[in-house]
């Protein structure tokens, strides 16, 4: 059974009904936004914007800071809504949807002023001499903000907050799997106070995504696919606009030999399972050298089998959000199973309840030529392969398409970081997994097909702005050096300073 389904509609608009994957019962109806919804929405959204970039750091944080006392006082509205669109664990709900995004409104709200301050830079050389430098910082305008089903909440309000605080105004495009979610979000906001237009939401499918992207905005921020990714980072080409892609991820775990190996079957479980595996930075690829091979693997199958699915009461491992995704998971499993490898629990949806849960799963016997170990699943699958050591680790961990994230185990501090900086991705943790997100202070994004740019920190705050260099006289008064009129004189006096200043040690001191 699908959990979006087009249905019948009495307007002009598409119209879509969407099912809850905990118990495949309907749980609202939305329209679609056209075309021309859009570009009204990116109108209205350019207005508001040129009053919210006059006001001041503090007077945007104060609206923030509004915001955040709404996600404090609503803990339960936000609860009730994600996990009813979701099926994910209430503690997850918690802990992403709201956690999460009380940390972000705050650290942004603090920090913007400082971060996006202008700066005096030195100029080197000789023209220091003669010039000063300011950079200032400003905002782009009006960000297309496309945000998935796996973190309906979080992922709004993250970049949210940095594009608000850059002085932008934002329309956005929230998955059509969770649209109920962003509705709550821009309910927040008008009890919030904020602004009119400031925020706007525009409900729909791909359709809706792709008229946002073509809608006249200043930058598209996008969080999803691979595949829609690349699609809206050629359109953002072609408009020579500003984005920032954060796509997938196959992150890769390595276990060495001297790990502490009761921490690291627990990393292994959370980073696979958490979220119901559904989230870019999960663990979903285990390499595991071969002298602890056997004890890491029944430390991971023991704690497995612990973890409870529920659909009532206390849960640990939610359900599948959507249902082409249970599609892919299975998919990847039954590839898997084909091929040879051995599943030690799990590797189907759960007979004992209604909706789209799937259960937790430890998979072993696995080689890179398996969809487990290449493609992105998505799902709660401990996928572990034993390896001879740790640079077979590296090599296997480098051996794929994506690149977003990745966790080290080991007790010796050193040698994690001469790994950590042997792996061909965005960011390593050591240890632990999945916390760079949540450290504003670290920039966050993917190389190879996990993304393009970073958001978060200060390099994400200041992706949402122009970062304007103006250079100025440090006297003001005189002849504009190398002006006209060119002269034999002048052409033999600039070579005989290029002579001095690159051609001889003390020139090179000074330059």
């Amino acid at each position: 059974m699908a959990i979006i389904e087009e249905i019948e509609s009495t307007g002009s608009r598409r119209r879509l009904r969407a099912l809850s994957p905990s118990t495949l019962e309907p749980i609202g109806e939305f329209d679609c936004a056209t075309a021309e919804d859009v570009k009204l929405a990116v109108e209205r959204a350019r207005k508001a914007q040129s009053d919210w970039a006059r006001r001041s750091f503090d007077e945007r944080a104060a609206v923030l800071y509004r915001l955040l006392d709404q996600f404090v006082s609503c803990q339960d509205e936000i609860i009730d809504a994600v996990v009813q669109e979701t099926g994910k664990a209430r503690a997850e709900a918690i802990s992403m949807e709201i956690y999460a995004p009380c940390d972000a409104l705050t650290y942004y709200a603090k920090n913007a002023k400082k971060i996006l301050k202008p700066q005096k830079r030195r100029i080197h050389g000789m023209l220091g001499l003669m010039k000063k430098l300011r950079v200032i910082y400003e905002p782009l305008g009006v960000v297309g903000l496309i945000t998935p089903w796996n973190g309906p909440v979080a992922l709004a309000v993250v970049p949210m907050a940095q594009a608000l605080m850059a002085g932008n105004a934002i329309v956005h495009k929230p998955s059509e799997v969770t649209p109920f979610s962003a509705l709550l979000v821009k309910q927040f906001t008008e009890a919030a106070d904020f602004p009119p237009d400031l925020y706007q939401v525009v409900q729909g499918d791909g359709h809706t995504g792709a008229a946002l992207v073509e809608a006249g905005v200043d930058k598209i921020s996008f969080t999803g696919s691979v595949n829609t990714g690349r699609l809206v980072a050629e359109a953002c080409g072609r408009q020579l606009i500003p984005c920032t892609m954060e796509l997938g991820g196959k992150d890769a775990m390595i276990v060495c030999a001297d790990a502490d190996l009761d921490r690291a079957a627990e990393g292994a479980v959370l980073g696979s399972c958490m979220n119901t595996g559904h989230y870019c930075c999960g663990t979903e690829r285990v390499y595991a050298v071969g002298e602890i091979y056997d004890a890491f693997v029944d430390k991971v199958v023991e704690r497995t089998r612990a973890l409870r699915q529920s659909d009532t009461g206390e849960t640990d491992v939610g359900a599948v959000f959507w249902d082409r995704q249970l599609e892919i998971i299975e998919s990847h499993v039954n590839d898997a199973k084909a091929k040879g490898a051995t599943i030690h629990l799990g590797g189907q949806r759960n007979p004992k309840l209604k909706g789209l849960y799937f259960e937790p799963t430890v998979v072993t016997g696995l080689t890179h030529d398996m969809d487990l170990m290449t493609k992105e699943t998505f799902g709660p699958i401990v996928s572990i392969m034993r390896v001879q050591d740790e640079a077979e680790a590296i090599r296997l961990a480098n051996d794929s398409e994506y690149g977003l994230n990745g966790n080290v185990w080991t007790g010796d501090s050193e040698k994690a970081q001469r790994i950590a900086e042997k792996i061909e991705t965005g960011g390593v943790c050591i240890n632990d997994m999945a916390i760079t997100y949540g450290i504003h202070e670290a920039p966050f994004g993917g190389v190879k097909a996990s993304g393009v740019g970073k958001v978060n920190s200060a390099t994400g705050l200041k992706g949402y702005c122009h970062e304007k260099p103006i250079a100025s006289d440090r006297r003001g008064k005189g002849k504009i050096q190398g002006g006209y009129p060119y002269t034999k004189k002048s052409e033999e006096g600039l070579q005989k300073l290029i002579r001095f200043w690159w051609g001889t040690p003390l020139g090179r001191f000074f330059s």
